[in-house]
């Protein structure tokens, strides 16, 4: 089994600061510093044991920084546990990171003292007091944020919730109302500690496909965004999105394959604007995101994926609403961020992703599925077995078999294109990134041949794969050795994001690679 994705330690770090809380930046930590003196030791450990053992902390240190996974806390049920059974459920899954639609008395006092870090809601009813009278916000910050602070560790308020979408057209009150609940922060001696963001709604974009062609919508670039995000610049806050591919899914199923919507193994759809490969949904949509702020020259700012999920079930037209799609999209979606690193645009940009949403809640409106996103039953048992920390990872695997999902991905292509298809004929193989760096390929290269046990002797001098002699033609070979050898298992093709999965024989010069073992 691969260590990249399923190492189960936990490493301790020095306390982080607020910024670095709100981030989830790589921080340094006695492991870090280890890894440094190593760097620097590694040409005089002159024995394999020390070599083995650089490569194993290495290996725990990429692991360790990844992303972080928190849960959307909603309550429109009638048969909800009491909020400190809901914190002592949190704790006891290693979740350490809750985002709720309001600032109950009730829940924030059972975050006092837990350590959990709380995203608060100033609902969207309340944005126009809030953007008309600065008094108003003052009030509401004392009464709903600073009585609780520090004990309970309120780290981003969330001004409303996707207003674009509103029907009460109140976009125009977002920008004013997030500045006077900052000014708010400013009088109580908090806005070091708490930031101030809004959750947008992909809707929000004028054009999603191809990512890099991500734009926000004209009517709302000048009046909203612009402004919006030169507060987030100046205020140090990360722009909060909600992202579903279970919608894009859904109404693209014909044209979008189910694995690329899961994060199982696929193919991949390369980004014709950018020559970027895609693996899953997710990715393109937050890439897309990030495209539009580029466009308007705020690529500095982080992103926060405040909502995402896929529901257990559905109506009969809520095509891939189901128990082992949901287990499958969450599962991976987890995987993904706490090892995976960034995207394909902003590959060292680790994701913090809320998962949506902490439990089933009985008396949502809507289709079937609303009732259904959760990952708990109200009587806190599981609906689906999945992790949501580092060390829970560890022999996870995904209900179904790769490739179940339909081997097909295919992308919509505007304009009356038609549809870009590969289809895969049940070969696959494992090769390098060209886009990772050196030192991960060098490190993956290292454990393949070495601890991985694969079969590295054909790339070695005067052998048959040696040529071309470059470090992505052997990292290659050995990624594809070690994936072959391990069965093609899911998860074996990874080696901290530096691998991925082709359906076509790789071409490296005269070098054959095998399919199977």
């Amino acid at each position: 089994m691969e260590p990249f994705p399923t190492l189960s330690f936990q490493i301790s770090e020095h306390t982080p600061t607020p910024q670095q809380q709100l981030y989830s930046y790589p921080l340094e930590s006695n492991l870090s510093r280890f890894l440094m003196l190593c760097l620097h030791k590694k040409q005089s450990m002159d024995n394999k044991l020390s070599i083995s053992l650089f490569l194993f902390f290495l290996s725990i240190f990429s692991l360790s920084d990844g992303g972080s996974i928190g849960v959307n806390y909603g309550r429109v049920a009638n048969n909800l546990p009491s909020a400190t059974k809901v914190v002592q459920l949190l704790k006891s899954h290693g979740l350490d990171r809750v985002k709720v639609y309001d600032t109950d008395p009730s829940v924030l006092k059972a975050l006092s003292g837990s350590g959990i870090r709380a995203t608060v809601d100033l609902p969207n009813e309340l944005l126009y007091s809030v953007a008309k009278r600065q008094s108003f916000a003052y009030q509401w910050v004392q009464r709903n944020v600073a009585v609780y602070h520090p004990s309970t560790q309120i780290e981003t308020i969330a001004v409303g919730n996707e207003v674009f979408v509103d029907p009460h057209n109140i976009t125009r009150f977002l920008v004013p109302a997030m500045k006077n609940i900052h000014s708010a922060l400013v009088k109580y001696n908090l806005h070091s500690t708490i930031k101030v963001s809004s959750p947008i709604a992909l809707s929000a974009l004028q054009n999603s496909y191809p990512s890099s062609a991500g734009s926000f919508r004209p009517e709302l670039v000048e009046s909203v965004f612009k402004p919006m995000l030169e507060f987030l610049r100046q205020t140090g806050s990360p722009l909060m999105v909600n992202a579903y591919p279970f919608f894009a899914y859904e109404s693209n199923s014909d044209v979008i394959s189910l694995d690329y919507a899961l994060f199982r193994q696929n193919p991949g759809v390369v980004d014709a604007g950018n020559g970027l490969r895609y693996f899953s949904l997710f990715d393109a949509q937050v890439d897309a995101v990030f495209a539009a702020m580029s466009a308007l020259k705020y690529d500095d700012i982080s992103m926060v994926v405040t909502e995402t999920g896929w529901p257990s079930k559905g109506d009969g037209n809520e095509i891939g609403a189901s128990l082992d799609n949901a287990a499958a999209y969450n599962g991976n979606l987890v995987r993904r961020v706490l090892t995976g690193g960034g995207t394909p645009l902003k590959p060292k940009a680790d994701l913090t992703v809320y998962l949506f949403a902490l439990f089933n809640e009985n008396k949502k409106n809507g289709p079937t599925s609303e009732r259904n996103y959760g990952l708990f039953y109200p009587s806190e048992q599981k609906v689906y077995d999945i992790p949501f920390t580092v060390e829970g990872l560890k022999g996870y695997r995904d209900r179904q078999s790769p490739g179940t999902g339909g081997s097909r991905v295919s992308t919509p292509v505007r304009g009356g294109g038609g549809n870009l298809s590969e289809n895969v004929s049940g070969r696959t193989w494992c090769v390098a990134s060209g886009e990772a760096g050196k030192e991960k390929l060098q490190t993956g290269l290292d454990y393949a041949c070495g601890e991985g046990g694969a079969d590295c002797h054909p790339i070695q001098p005067g052998s048959t794969c040696y040529d071309p002699n470059t470090l992505e033609a052997h990292a290659s070979f050995a990624f594809n050795s070690y994936y072959q050898r391990k069965s093609r298992a899911f998860g074996t093709c990874y080696f901290g994001g530096a691998a991925f999965i082709v359906t076509q024989p790789p071409k490296y010069g005269k070098c054959e690679f095998p399919t199977g073992y």
